[in-house]
Order: structure tokens, then C-alpha cells, then sequence
């Protein structure tokens, strides 16, 4: 079996140090065109592929998040994991899925559980956790609630002013004459 190719053959190949094969991977601008050029032909040629393994190692970064909602079949989280993803993909980065259902030991789980090990941070819309058990939580994997449920100075926190949405709600309503407002 043929073994993967390597920056350093791909360098050998176009005639440039692994440097500039990883400059050129890398996308930094400071490569000449021509240079450039060889170097993807060489990629091209050599059939090379980069190795995210190695990369997100020295990087000391997995490329995923994760993001866990209580229920995907309802619209909003549908529509929420659907921007979360593209705005990941435009980043080069995955997302993990979490369904727990607004179950307790599921949003642990999403918190503590095996994906913290193995991603970036968390995009966690909760609905059992407590403060407390934000507080427990590794410190050192990011997270930021999503809707009404706040941990005041334990994680970051994304949610509306109900009562701003309600006033210019309202306010939208009278303003084209509406009259009964429920």
C-alpha cells in the first residue's frame, strides 16, 4: 500500500522548501503566483491531502463545536442548528449535534459528557441546568447559554429582552392600526 504523501514530498516535487508548501496550504499572501502555481500542481500531482489530525494537534484545537438544543423537530432549534452550521462551515469548522430533549442528565452530559473532550466549545440551549451545574464545569471548554435560562457571571449568555420584543411587537400592531392586541 502506497503510503500518504507528505508536505515534505509535495515541497520536493515543485521545488520549494515545506515552508512554502505550507504557506501556500495556508493561504498567506506573501508566495509568488508562480510559485504558488507549483506548488498546487504538486499537490494535484501527488494526490496530497492536508492532515487535520496533525494540524488541530499543533493547533491544540479539534475544528468542532458542539451544540445541543432540547428538541431539533421544533422549528427554531431547526433553524438555529441550520445557521450555527453554516456560520461553522464558513469557518472551517464541524458541528456535533445534541438532542437532550430539555433532560437534565442529557444537558450534563452535553456539558461534561464525551464531546467536551473532543470539541472547541458548546452552544448550549438549556432547560434543566442549574447555576450550580454551570459552575461545575471544566472552565477551560467554552460555553454560551442560548435563551432564558442565565448563569450570571459563570458562562457567556445570548438571549433578547422579552420586554423590548413585546413593546416594539405592540408598538408595530397599533402603528398599522390594529386595535385588539392579545
Amino acid at each position: 500500500m502506497a503510503t500518504r504523501p507528505r508536505i515534505k514530498d509535495v515541497a520536493e516535487y515543485a521545488g520549494v522548501s515545506p515552508k512554502t508548501v505550507s504557506n501556500v496550504i495556508n493561504d498567506f499572501e506573501h508566495v509568488s503566483e508562480h510559485t504558488r502555481a507549483a506548488v498546487r500542481e504538486a499537490i494535484e500531482a501527488l494526490g496530497y491531502r492536508v492532515n487535520l489530525a496533525g494540524r488541530q494537534l499543533r493547533q491544540g484545537r479539534t475544528g468542532m463545536i458542539a451544540l445541543a438544543v432540547p428538541e431539533l423537530d421544533v422549528a427554531y432549534f431547526s433553524e438555529l442548528a441550520k445557521h450555527v452550521m453554516a456560520a461553522a462551515d464558513r469557518r472551517g469548522r464541524t458541528v456535533l449535534l445534541h438532542q437532550t430533549g430539555g433532560v437534565r442528565e442529557r444537558e450534563l452530559s452535553a456539558l461534561h459528557g464525551f464531546d467536551a473532550q473532543f470539541t472547541d466549545g458548546i452552544i448550549l440551549s438549556p432547560l434543566s441546568l442549574t447555576p450550580r451545574d454551570l459552575a461545575t464545569r471544566d472552565t477551560r471548554l467554552p460555553v454560551v447559554l442560548l435563551g432564558e435560562r442565565q448563569a450570571p457571571g459563570a458562562v457567556d449568555h445570548v438571549g433578547i429582552d422579552n420586554v423590548a420584543a413585546a413593546r416594539e411587537a405592540t408598538e408595530h400592531l397599533l402603528a398599522r392600526g390594529r386595535r385588539t392586541i392579545a
